[in-house]
């Protein structure tokens, strides 16, 4: 029997789509409870540019004439650069004239939900631009409380936003699921469990593998971990991701003495990433506390190392530090905090120093098992289906 369609869901995100695993996870989600969902970045609104003002204004005018195109019940925008194009587009919806269900013309109430993946305004590319991070916090504020739900990853963003907004943000937080077995190649929806510990796991030669994954950008720690290879001499580095600083990283890299024990794979897509976490026997979570946005985020990241077994190396950051904390799934590097610098490589070392504690330990699934069972995306997404349920019934007018 053919499922009920619950109604249509337009998501809009500002990338291009490939590596987004939170929106992919969102669009399954919802498409299993019953939901059509479409979703649209930015190779679906096109732009001359690809970067600066110009490039989000003509993102946000494509997105309003494209989501309002859809003729969807629910706008779905991720992250605050796609919020006013999404809320023009339900205002003009909501109040002109268009065909309801049964045929006839009449006026229904489209809803407008927001996913903040982050604290936009203060990601470290805009902390020494005050006009940007005033555009950005002015159209949260004139925005966000026009919004019939809001989401967003973690406690510690929901709460500055209700501290700073006065609004109530549900936490529908970044995670993977297990799926036991072989990897899911193309569906990047859980990782293979692990039965034999880390100590055996190593690869030829018995050397370490240190796994960096995610975006190679400003504050995200990949050339501590470059650095951390003197004091590792059975390791090697794998960085997966691309970004702005990636060819920035590799000429730091190719400088190093050890620079033959350093890989970087450039962008993978999920389905790749799901075979090559599981291999790795250290997991590296590093960012530095530039602004709100780092010291409060939640890795995707820190979900996926759960979930494939691999303990982890986390900064001294509240969300971070306090998830390796409570399940005891890997060790807390300590490390200097701005405005006050820190020596050449001393970054480095702390980090190799956390290494070595992880790799002194025996690890086996057992010691992931209460951390999967709590941050588990099969328990996570019914508060994502609840929020949608809750919207969809009340978008006729």
């Amino acid at each position: 029997m053919e499922k009920e369609n619950k109604g249509r869901i337009v998501m809009a995100v500002s990338n291009d789509l490939l590596t987004d695993q939170r929106v992919e996870r969102h669009r399954r989600a919802l498409t299993e409870a019953g939901y059509t969902v479409v979703v649209l970045g930015r190779g679906d609104v096109p732009t001359r540019h690809v970067r600066g003002w110009r490039f989000y204004l003509e993102l946000n005018r494509g997105l309003r004439r494209r989501v309002a195109a859809e003729r969807p019940d629910i706008v779905w925008a991720n992250d605050t650069d796609t919020l006013p194009g999404c809320w023009w587009a339900v205002k003009r919806l909501t109040l002109g004239p268009t065909p309801s269900r049964e045929g006839r013309r009449g006026k229904r109430k489209v809803k407008l939900a927001m996913d903040a993946h982050e604290l936009f305004p203060e990601v470290p590319e805009i902390q020494h631009k005050p006009f940007v991070k005033w555009v950005w916090r002015t159209v949260e504020r004139w925005l966000m409380p026009q919004c019939d739900a809001l989401l967003t990853v973690c406690d510690s963003i929901a709460e500055h936003y209700r501290l700073h907004l006065g609004v109530s943000m549900t936490v529908v937080r970044n995670l993977s699921s297990l799926t036991p077995g072989p990897s899911p190649v193309g569906e990047g929806s859980g990782y293979p469990l692990h039965s034999t510990p880390l100590s055996n796991r190593r690869g030829a030669g018995g050397e370490a593998v240190l796994l960096y994954q995610g975006k190679v950008n400003v504050g995200r720690g990949v050339d501590w971990a470059i650095d951390a290879l003197e004091w590792l001499p059975e390791c090697r580095l794998v960085v997966a991701g691309d970004g702005d600083l990636l060819e920035e990283m590799k000429a730091y890299a190719a400088a190093k003495p050890w620079r033959d024990r350093i890989s970087f794979t450039g962008r993978l897509m999920p389905a790749e990433l799901h075979d090559l976490t599981p291999q790795a026997d250290v997991g590296l979570v590093m960012l530095e506390d530039l602004g709100l946005s780092y010291h409060y985020a939640l890795p995707n990241r820190i979900g996926d190392f759960i979930q494939a077994g691999v303990p982890m190396v986390v900064s001294d950051l509240p969300e971070m530090s306090a998830v390796v904390k409570r399940y005891g799934v890997g060790e807390v590097m300590k490390m200097p905090h701005p405005p006050t610098p820190s020596p050449i490589g001393e970054e480095g070392k702390a980090l190799a120093q956390a290494v070595e504690r992880v790799l002194a330990r025996e690890w086996t699934d057992a010691d992931f098992e209460a951390a999967r069972r709590d941050m588990d995306w099969n328990k996570e997404k019914q508060l994502l289906i609840k929020i949608a349920n809750e919207l969809c019934s009340t978008t006729s007018l």
